[in-house]
């Protein structure tokens, strides 16, 4: 059984138009403001909802239909026809709390078009066209006679008009942490996809993808496919026609439930949204994701401040210290000190304080400690995880409040760690009281993680019931000023707008992967793909700014980037956190780390200068308050050289420069730590060429000097 809709909804009305009469019109349409981008919509001759995009008069989507399969009886099973439509237009800018930039003009168009059967069942459908993309969402109003819907799936179709350049990972109903590929649409085959590390690849529908899912067509336009505003909903892939070039949604299910989402009416879907561009650069530039969530419900989040951050984290990954401390559980699930533990343990108070020292020395404001709570022993590996770990209970050696009391009197803020092992409820159980403690203790950011299979068996990560969850704590945490940073997350759709409190996520293959990647780590063109796929979803705590790239206790293993690279990512992957991730120790007596107490994270613009997808990109920021700049660029496995033409810069000031880049015999896996620092001056209409080496790049502060 099937139903058809599409819905979009607005903030400020500046103009309203009804129409009832439009059986002499065979399609309606809606254009973005300026007419770059247009939505045609019309109903086929058995009643079925269509739609199709043109880019500058082109067409970009061709005839695509819409609709669902339900479980529910007789709903809506007879063609559909117009009731009613309605356009309105909208200008207005909103002011990010923290963000890539402080003003955002949400400008669009947006037609809504009011079906009905002859059952007089109702579905809207909302179209959204804005200059740098299309949208579009479902909404099933509140009707008699139906007070609830069960979704087998959605059916929602993007037909393409080509065999265009993929930029993809499969559709992991559990994790986003693969490799990209880069493919032709005909070749796209996730379902035979497999990368070294076998992880959780525990549901990957035919053939399906993942979004964002980016794309070139041959005549260079660019297409980015997403969602926006995930709200107690199931995530969405893609199912990918091979033959025809055709996607179609297919939600992530649930084996439990045996079906994709169960919702009481009314029911908004979430946004559909296509970002379209003509160069690349500027699909990092669009701001449509966050556009299509509501304003800010939380107010003046003060007390979350973006912060750069180190912590105990990288130690473990590079084998020198353990999460566990070496306790035992008895026969009544209580952790017992044997007084044999192992002596690896991370988390100490006195460690904790080696990195407190430190950050308070180089101007850093968090450190993240992992491994503090008792339950790591049986944290991964385990089928009985639910009830393992305690949120509020620290290993012996761990004195969180003496901890919280010598941070403070460093100006340092601690960072929470909470990993559930992927058991929610037992989460979901502590959350109150693992929140009260953070608030207790002046802690304002946590960092979670859902590492291994959910738990109940047959939910998935990215299905209706973990939104939900993800939600709840995002929800429940706004309540003690608690901000999240979610590993292991659902994908980012923009509800940072909405919650602030939703500062960051991982959502990738992270940095974590070059330490014990059995492939060795990720590729020099991994970040040159995440930043115009991954990236365009929302911030990324990818964890940069590692300086022992060789990994001397991973001899398999080393980073794929040169040292110039693992600054410039302070600038090209965005996120209001962003942690100095080596051992404190390898940034002793290091000039190079001067870039990273300089640079921001808070930004008054951000402006993409260059960048193709997978080959290279370079992005300059402006930090709030100081006005200060700072540009980062990446390169693949391919040294090239990228000049910047710094007309971005202010009028009549001049700049102190300090540039860290490749040196001439750099070279990621030969010598990668060969770096170039030199100061200069610049002002507007400069121009400076640099050369970056295999997987290299550059970054750059730009310091206003004063008169």
């Amino acid at each position: 059984m099937r139903i058809f809709k599409s819905f979009f909804s607005s903030l400020i009305i500046l103009s309203l138009i009804s129409c009832s009469d439009i059986e002499n019109e065979s399609s309606i349409q809606v254009e973005s403001p300026e007419k770059s981008n247009a939505v045609y919509f019309e109903l086929s001759e058995k009643g079925q909802p269509q739609y199709w995009v043109k880019h500058n008069d082109k067409l970009i989507i061709d005839k695509s239909n819409l609709g669902f399969d339900f479980k529910n009886k007789n709903v809506f099973t007879e063609p559909f026809t117009i009731k009613n439509t309605k356009k309105i237009s909208v200008d207005e800018e909103w002011e990010m709390p923290w963000g890539e930039q402080r003003t955002v003009r949400n400008n669009y168009n947006e037609l809504k078009v009011e079906l009905e059967n002859n059952s007089k069942q109702l579905v809207n459908l909302y179209f959204r066209a804005y200059e740098d993309g299309v949208a579009f969402r479902y909404e099933i109003p509140q009707q008699g006679g139906l007070k609830s819907l069960i979704i087998d799936d959605e059916n929602t179709e993007f037909q393409l008009t080509g065999n265009h350049t993929a930029w993809w990972i499969p559709g992991d109903w559990d994790i986003y942490e693969h490799l990209y590929s880069t493919t032709k649409v005909s070749e796209i085959n996730a379902k035979s996809y497999a990368d070294d590390d076998n992880l959780a690849q525990s549901h990957i529908p035919e053939n399906a993808v993942n979004t964002p899912v980016t794309m070139r067509t041959d005549d260079g336009v660019h297409l980015s496919f997403h969602e926006a505003n995930l709200t107690d909903y199931a995530g969405m892939t893609l199912k990918v026609d091979t033959t025809t070039f055709k996607l179609t949604s297919e939600l992530v299910g649930s084996d439990r439930t045996n079906y994709k989402v169960y919702r009481n009416l009314p029911i908004k879907t979430p946004w559909r949204t296509l970002q379209i561009a003509d160069e690349a650069k500027d699909l990092i530039d669009s701001r449509l994701i966050v556009n299509l969530n509501e304003p800010n419900k939380l107010g003046d989040i003060d007390w979350f401040t973006p912060q750069k951050y180190v912590g105990i984290w990288w130690e473990m990954h590079v084998d020198k210290a353990t999460w566990d401390y070496g306790m035992t559980m008895n026969e009544n699930g209580q952790w017992i000190d044997t007084g044999q533990a192992h002596g690896k343990h991370g988390a100490t108070t006195e460690n904790t304080k080696r990195y407190i020292d430190f950050a308070a020395r180089n101007g850093i404001k968090g450190v993240l400690v992992e491994g503090w709570n008792t339950g790591w022993e049986r944290w991964i590996g385990f089928q009985d995880r639910e009830g393992v770990f305690d949120f509020v209970t620290p290993y012996p050696d761990y004195d969180i409040k003496e901890l919280s009391d010598y941070a403070e009197s460093k100006d340092v803020e601690l960072i929470m760690h909470h990993e559930t092992s992927a058991a929610p409820r037992t989460y979901e159980k502590q959350l109150d009281k693992a929140f009260q403690l953070m608030n207790d203790m002046g802690m304002h950011v946590v960092k979670t993680g859902y590492v291994g299979k959910i738990i109940p068996k047959g939910e998935y990560h990215h299905g209706h019931w973990m939104v939900k969850h993800y939600r709840k704590v995002l929800e429940t945490a706004a309540k003690y000023k608690v901000a999240i940073n979610a590993h292991e997350p659902i994908k980012a759709t923009g509800i940072r707008r909405t919650y602030p409190n939703a500062v960051s996520r991982e959502g990738l293959r992270g940095q974590e992967f070059n330490a014990w990647a059995s492939d060795g780590g990720n590729p020099p063109e991994h970040l040159p793909i995440v930043a115009f796929t991954r990236m365009l979803a929302g911030p990324i705590d990818f964890t940069p700014g590692i300086f022992d790239i060789k990994l001397p206790t991973k001899p398999d293993n080393q980073i794929n980037t040169t040292l110039a690279q693992q600054l410039a990512l302070y600038v090209v992957l965005y996120s209001p956190i962003q942690m100095a991730a080596d051992l404190p120790e390898n940034y002793e007596n290091q000039p190079a780390f001067q870039f990273i107490r300089d640079v921001g994270v808070d930004w008054e613009q951000s402006i993409t200068l260059n960048g193709e997808v997978g080959d290279y990109v370079t992005i300059a920021r402006q930090e709030r308050k100081t006005g200060n700049w700072f540009i980062g660029g990446i390169t693949d496995e391919n040294d090239r050289e990228i000049t910047i033409n710094f007309d971005f810069l202010e009028d009549g000031k001049t700049y102190e420069a300090k540039i860290y880049q490749d040196a001439e015999n750099t070279h990621y896996k030969d010598n990668p730590t060969a770096i170039t620092i030199k100061s200069t001056e610049i002002k507007k209409g400069s121009s400076k060429t640099f050369q970056l080496k295999e997987g290299g790049g550059f970054a750059i502060s730009l310091i206003q000097k004063e008169k």
